[in-house]
C-alpha cells in the first residue's frame, strides 16, 4: 500500500469511530436524564403524600427563595417518610414547625467582640 491509501484508510476509519463515539454518547447522556427526571418525579410524588397542599405550597414558596434551605427540608422529608417517622399527612402548621426546628439548628451565633486596649491607643491625649 502507498502512503496515500494509508493514508485514506486511516482517515476513514477515524471519522467511523467519531461517529460511533458520539452516538453511545449521546445515547448515555439521553439515559441518565431520563434516570433524573425519573427521580425528580419520585421525590415530588413522595412529598406530595406526606404534604398536604396548603404546605407543599409553602414548601414551594421556601424553595423559590432559599433553594439550599428548601432542598435540605425536603431531603429531611422524604427520610422521615422512608423511616416510617411521620403519621400522615403533615399540615402547614406542623411543616412550619418543622421549618423553625431546622433554623435554629442551622443558625449561627454571632458575636462581636471590641478589644479595648487598641481603642485606648487611639487617644485625644497624644495631641498636647
Amino acid at each position: 500500500m502507498s502512503d496515500p491509501e494509508l493514508e485514506a484508510i486511516r482517515q476513514q476509519r477515524l471519522a467511523q469511530l467519531q461517529t460511533q463515539y458520539k452516538g453511545e454518547d449521546g445515547g448515555n447522556q439521553q439515559a441518565m436524564e431520563q434516570k433524573r427526571q425519573q427521580m425528580v418525579d419520585m421525590r415530588n410524588s413522595i412529598l406530595s403524600q406526606v404534604l398536604d397542599q396548603s404546605a407543599r405550597a409553602r414548601l414551594n414558596t421556601l424553595s423559590l427563595g432559599k433553594p439550599e434551605k428548601g432542598k435540605m427540608v425536603e431531603d429531611l422529608l422524604l427520610n422521615m417518610a422512608q423511616r416510617g417517622q411521620l403519621p400522615g399527612k403533615l399540615g402547614e402548621k406542623e411543616l412550619i414547625g418543622l421549618l423553625e426546628s431546622v433554623s435554629q439548628q442551622t443558625q449561627k451565633k454571632t458575636t462581636v467582640k471590641f478589644d479595648r486596649r487598641r481603642a485606648a491607643l487611639d487617644s485625644d491625649e497624644d495631641d498636647l
